[in-house]
C-alpha cells in the first residue's frame, strides 16, 4: 500500500483556490447541519517559545476520506506554523498520502475569513482594512477579491517593512492601490471590511474605531488566551463562528470572556440561509473562525486529486 508524499511546491502547485472555495462553501453547509462527530482539538505547549496542535478528525459526507493534522506555531520563526497533513481512507484506514499543511492551512483559513466576510458584508462593501501583514493577511486578501471587487485597502502591521513588503507584492498582484497605515485606528476608520490576522493577546478594535455597516473577519483567536475584538464590540455584533463550541474554548468568544449567548450563528447557517444573517446596512457583523478539520479535508482531498491527475509527488511503501 503505497502513500504519496507532497513537499510544500507541490501542494502550491497542485492547489486551485478558484476550485476549492465552492467546495469549502458546500463543506460549512455541510458541517453545520449533517456533522455527527463533534471537532476535536488538541493543544499542547512545547515551551516558552512555540506550541503543537493536532485537529482530528477532519471528515466530510461527500469525501471517502478522512485528515489528521498536526503543526506547530512558533511565531518568531518563518513560517510560523508549520507541521503535516495526512490523508487517509475512510472505509479501510490506509494512509493515502501525507503533505506539508503550511500552505492548506493559510488558504482554507483566508477562504473561510473572506467568504464570511463576502456574505455577511453589505453588498457595496469595497474598501478594505488588515490588520496583520502576514501569510494569513494575504489569503484573506486575496481570496475576497476573488469573491467580489476590492477598490481601495489600507494595510497595518507592528512591522513596518513587513506591511510596506505586502503593499507592493499585493497592489501589484491584485491591481489595487494598497496603502501603509500608521495605526490601526487609520487603517480601520472608514473600512467596510476589516480582517484581524495577529498573534494578539489583548483587544485591539473597540466599538468606537469601527464605522457603522461594517464587517469584520477576525482569524488570529484560535488557542486560548487570543484576542482581537473587545467584548462590547462583539456584544454589539451579530457574531458568526465556524464551529460553537470552539469559538467559546478558545475562539474570539473565549478570548473576550463571552459565552455562547454571544454566538448568532455559524456560518454554515448563514450559507444554508437557516439564519438570515445582516439584516440591515447599519448593522455591524463579525466572523470568528477558530479553524475546523473538515476545511483541511477539503482542500487536502482536493489536492491529494490533483497530484494523482498530474502523476506528482513521491510514493512510499511504510508498512514494506
Amino acid at each position: 500500500m503505497e502513500t504519496l508524499l507532497l513537499r510544500r511546491s507541490d501542494v502550491i502547485q497542485l492547489l486551485d483556490v478558484a476550485a476549492v472555495i465552492p467546495l469549502l462553501r458546500e463543506a460549512f453547509c455541510a458541517y453545520s447541519h449533517e456533522r455527527t462527530i463533534a471537532a476535536q482539538r488538541a493543544r499542547y505547549p512545547l515551551s516558552s517559545l512555540g506550541t503543537v496542535m493536532v485537529l482530528a478528525p477532519g471528515l466530510n459526507a461527500r469525501i471517502p476520506a478522512y485528515t489528521v493534522k498536526v503543526h506547530a506555531k512558533f511565531p518568531d520563526q518563518q513560517p510560523a506554523i508549520r507541521g503535516v497533513l495526512q490523508l487517509y481512507d475512510l472505509q479501510t484506514g490506509q494512509l493515502l498520502a501525507v503533505m506539508d499543511s503550511t500552505y492548506i492551512t493559510a488558504v482554507r483559513t483566508g477562504i473561510a475569513g473572506a467568504l464570511a466576510a463576502h456574505e455577511l458584508a453589505r453588498s457595496d462593501a469595497t474598501t478594505i482594512a488588515v490588520v496583520g501583514a502576514g501569510a494569513q493577511g494575504r489569503h484573506l486578501l486575496q481570496s475576497l477579491a476573488r469573491m467580489r471587487q476590492v477598490k481601495r485597502v489600507q494595510v497595518f502591521d507592528t512591522n513596518t517593512k513587513t506591511a510596506e513588503i505586502y503593499a507592493h507584492e499585493l497592489s501589484a498582484a491584485l491591481r489595487l492601490p494598497i496603502a501603509v497605515a500608521p495605526s490601526i485606528a487609520v487603517a480601520v476608520a472608514h473600512a467596510d471590511i476589516i480582517f484581524t490576522a495577529t498573534w494578539s493577546r489583548q483587544p485591539f478594535l473597540f466599538p468606537e474605531m469601527v464605522s457603522p455597516g461594517a464587517h469584520i473577519s477576525t482569524i488570529g483567536p484560535d488557542e486560548p488566551g487570543k484576542c482581537e475584538l473587545d467584548a462590547t464590540l462583539i456584544r454589539q455584533s451579530l457574531f458568526v463562528c465556524d464551529d460553537r463550541e470552539l469559538a467559546v474554548t478558545m475562539g474570539a468568544i473565549g478570548g473576550a470572556s463571552l459565552s455562547s449567548e454571544a454566538i448568532a450563528a455559524e456560518l454554515g447557517d448563514i450559507l444554508n440561509a437557516a439564519h438570515p444573517g445582516r439584516t440591515s446596512p447599519e448593522q455591524l457583523t463579525v466572523y470568528g473562525g477558530v479553524g475546523v478539520a473538515f476545511q483541511d479535508l477539503v482542500a487536502a482531498w482536493h489536492v491529494y486529486q490533483q497530484a494523482q491527475h498530474h502523476q506528482i509527488g513521491t510514493s512510499i511503501d511504510f508498512l514494506y
